[in-house]
């Protein structure tokens, strides 16, 4: 795609039939104009983080290019999510599809309702592991190290926290 960036979405379900829902949110994505997948994560069944009491989660991570704008990728999203069912309400509630964007490039943005990179992915198993399986070279433009060594990073800050 000529005039096109890399981007990362991060998708996640925990309710209803999870495999279901992330399958109609991926298609949905591969069927849209200005996007073209360059890989997938396989999904792994995570533990929720924060919010009420819920089930497991089924979460993975994209790589795409696209030739939209931050913006107008991030308005396909909702507009994704919005299809597939999702209910905005509780924060870290449960619900049928969530999709992040990730990063988008080289993209650094800091304004209402998005920022890029995403700010919490350095801090969540859950979003690392699958970006390092399909982006493990990408560089965070804010940290400077690759989703490889966030993870690593994170993977050990988790056992110095364990070991006291």
């Amino acid at each position: 795609m000529n005039g096109s960036v890399r981007a990362a979405i991060a998708f996640g379900s925990n309710l209803g039939d999870r495999a279901a829902h992330v399958a109609a949110a991926l298609a949905r994505i591969a069927a849209q104009p200005g996007l073209r997948l360059v890989a997938g994560s396989r999904a792994r069944e995570t533990e929720p983080v924060g919010g009420p009491p819920q089930g497991p989660y089924l979460n993975g991570a994209l790589l795409v290019e696209t030739t939209l704008g931050p913006r107008e990728l991030l308005a396909v999203l909702l507009d994704i999510e919005r299809q597939g069912g999702r209910e905005r309400g509780l924060r870290d509630g449960p619900r049928t599809i969530d999709l992040d964007l990730l990063f988008h490039g080289e993209t650094l943005l800091d304004e209402p309702g998005l920022t890029l990179p995403h700010p919490r992915l350095h801090l969540r198993r859950f979003v690392l592991e699958p970006l390092a399986e399909v982006a493990p070279d990408w560089r965070h433009s804010r940290l400077g190290a690759t989703a490889a060594e966030l993870l690593l990073r994170l993977s050990a800050r988790a056992a110095c926290a364990g070991s006291r």
